[in-house]
């Protein structure tokens, strides 16, 4: 199969990037031992206790429309994710000064709208107009809906309450329960809903940086009911086996808040601090030439994939290197980063058919950095502490474990593939989720399904009258607030030949490999 090498952007193309957000300022169930579960798919004051957050609009939404735009012409998809990324960018100056003004927001009831939500959808809407043209400049056909993703809105400070959204992506009502691992479609796990501590509900701690998380975004686990459905047996055309890879746990800190997949030829294009593992050469400049030439930290050298996810801090009151940069402290990710104690990286097969070679270079994403305003159609994350893995896994809301327990992040990637594509406009339909069975739908191959297991070591936080100390979060977009929910993964395959067959062989023969 042929490379899908995106275009990169030229310097002038990344300099108007930047010239445009400086006008702005911008499947639950799933445990370790169960693959097959889909998806639902700076106060730097050295407190360790989360402020107060006193402004009636905590947040910005806007229309995601990199999600939404899934058919884009291959020739105009380099300029089109580099104008996505201006979006990005628009999306968090916006909500750096909505977090700057809290004085003039209480001063004047028309100030957001009027300082803020106006100006960003006007420049929203030049940069959809440059999508426009980018897609009926190659020939395809811009769809007329575009122009009314350009209307952002604010979203009071009451939706920080809840530490899930609803399907429609806006912030739901304060509730005493939260949704542990629920999933969308014939494919997800067992849903249910888990009892919050006392006080868990209250609001008023907006996190070390006054975008969260709050308390209602963390559960004692030991208070949650087992959520976890079991795994469906693999019949007899089935694959078993299991191929398991090494590459560390980035001992050698490789950061970037570039992403490569989203916003290629785009510096600090996530906004957040990634952690790497696998090949050694990601950055947004990167293309598939880099990768094959790169180095890598897997023990086995014929794996020189990438691996890359974001960090876990603890919002204790201190900073850490990253506390003036972009994607840093400058976009309120805040805190002491965690190091992984094991990342357990292993590939698994379906219980209903043999799987097939994954392409050279395919490109997967699972779960979603912005379901606060995408709803949970994509989450795909799994938090629980060592121990209660194959009891709870939670959505929703990240776990406080108890003495002797640590948190757990695991993920389970889609495993269906459309047989032609290394990736998709919106990174998501050329991969897919299988159903509830295992099966793939819609003409989809089965592919080696990669899991994660991401340990951590750090102290739990505590919970008291409805204040989080020591809370700990993902890194995100400023906006999204620091919810469970947003914890997401990223893969690239750069497997060779000759380990990609072994794999494969692996799996189908119902085989325990690395």
């Amino acid at each position: 199969m042929g490379r899908n090498i995106r275009k990169r952007r030229s310097p002038l193309a990344v300099r108007a990037v930047a010239a445009s957000a400086a006008l702005a300022i911008g499947g639950g169930g799933l445990v370790w031992a169960n693959f097959y579960a889909s998806a639902h798919e700076s106060n730097n004051s050295g407190r360790n206790t989360t402020k107060a957050a006193g402004a009636q609009v905590a947040t910005i939404q806007c229309p995601d429309v990199g999600q939404k735009l899934s058919n884009v012409p291959k020739q105009a998809r380099g300029e089109v994710d580099g104008e996505l990324a201006t979006l990005d960018q628009q999306i968090t100056a916006a909500y750096q000064r909505l977090a700057t003004t809290r004085d003039a927001q209480t001063r004047d009831a028309s100030f957001v709208q009027n300082s803020i939500l106006t100006p960003l959808k006007q420049n929203r809407s030049v940069i959809i107009d440059r999508i426009k043209l980018e897609i009926n400049r190659v020939g395809g056909k811009a769809p007329g809906w575009l122009d009314g993703l350009s209307t952002c809105t604010g979203q009071p400070a009451s939706g920080q309450n809840n530490g899930g959204q609803n399907n429609g992506g806006a912030t739901a009502a304060p509730s005493a329960s939260a949704s542990a691992g629920a999933g969308a479609g014939a494919g997800a796990g067992a849903s249910a809903s888990a009892s919050a501590p006392a006080g868990g509900a209250q609001a008023g701690n907006g996190g070390q940086a006054g975008n969260g998380p709050v308390a209602a975004d963390f559960v004692d686990i030991t208070k949650v009911q087992p959520n976890v459905a079991r795994k469906p047996q693999t019949g007899a055309a089935g694959s078993s086996g299991v191929f398991s890879t090494s590459c560390g746990v980035n001992a050698n800190k490789k950061f970037n808040t570039d992403n490569v997949i989203v916003a290629p030829g785009v510096t600090n294009g996530a906004h957040h601090l990634h952690d790497y593992v696998g090949n050694q050469s990601n950055d947004a400049f990167a293309n598939n030439d880099t990768f094959a030439a790169a180095q890598t930290s897997c023990a086995n050298q014929g794996d020189k994939s990438s691996y890359y996810w974001p960090v876990v801090r603890i919002q204790n009151g201190t900073q850490d290197f990253d506390q003036n940069n972009d994607g840093g402290g400058k976009e309120l990710n805040v805190g002491k980063i965690q190091q992984v104690r094991q990342a357990q990286i292993k590939f698994v097969g379906s219980p209903t058919s043999k799987v097939v070679a994954m392409p050279k270079f395919l490109r997967i994403i699972t779960g979603d950095a912005k379901t606060t305003t995408n709803g949970l159609a994509n989450a795909n994350a799994h938090w629980s502490c060592t121990g209660f893995e194959n009891k709870v896994q939670l959505t929703a809301q990240y776990p406080i474990c108890p003495r002797g327990s640590t948190v757990v992040r695991t993920f389970a990637f889609q495993s269906c593939w459309d047989g032609v594509n290394a990736d998709s406009a919106n990174h998501r339909t050329h991969v897919a989720f299988a159903d509830a069975q295992g099966n793939c739908a819609n003409g989809f191959k089965a592919i080696p399904q990669l899991t994660m297991r991401l340990v951590y070591g750090f102290r739990a936080p505590t919970l008291t009258n409805g204040q989080i100390k020591n809370a700990y979060a993902v890194d995100g977009f400023p906006e999204q607030l620091h919810k469970a929910t947003t914890d997401h993964d990223d893969f690239i395959n750069v497997f060779d030949d000759a380990l990609m067959n072994k794999m494969v062989t692996c799996i189908n023969n119902g085989q325990r490999c690395k």
